[in-house]
């Protein structure tokens, strides 16, 4: 491909594709090869500090409300990099990416004559208000 003959909106097209092709083709493969984790093996969730009524009591006494639903925030949030959740996390990240090229390669005026047409409106404008 030569890249001085194709313009900046095929470009753009070609980027967002290559993007939404390999990040699905990884996220896929992440998906592929992701191990479950051991606590969803054994059908109920192993008790850990974190999970405890205590340590919830101790961090609303110390926090309040907010300090609970920023820790279960701070959870969800790291749990969304592991296992099969990572896979789903780069499918995500790669369509916004490429739909975002794609509208902004969608919203590109490409054609040199719709320029010169722009400014040639904006000349015959410009001499009516002389």
């Amino acid at each position: 491909m030569k890249w001085k003959n194709i313009n900046l909106k095929k470009r753009l097209y070609f980027i967002a594709s290559l993007i939404l092709l390999l990040g699905l083709g990884s996220a896929f493969l992440i998906y592929l090869t992701a191990q479950n984790d051991e606590s969803s093996n054994l059908g109920y969730e192993l008790l850990s500090p974190e999970n405890s009524k205590l340590y919830v009591h101790d961090l609303e006494l110390y926090g309040g409300k907010a300090n609970v639903l920023a820790e279960e925030l701070r959870r969800w949030f790291v749990g969304l990099w592991h296992g099969k959740s990572l896979a789903f996390t780069v499918a995500c990240i790669a369509i916004f990416i490429s739909f975002g090229i794609f509208f902004v390669a969608n919203h590109l005026t490409s054609d040199l004559k719709a320029d010169a047409v722009t400014m040639a409106d904006d000349t015959s404008n410009n001499e009516r208000k002389r």
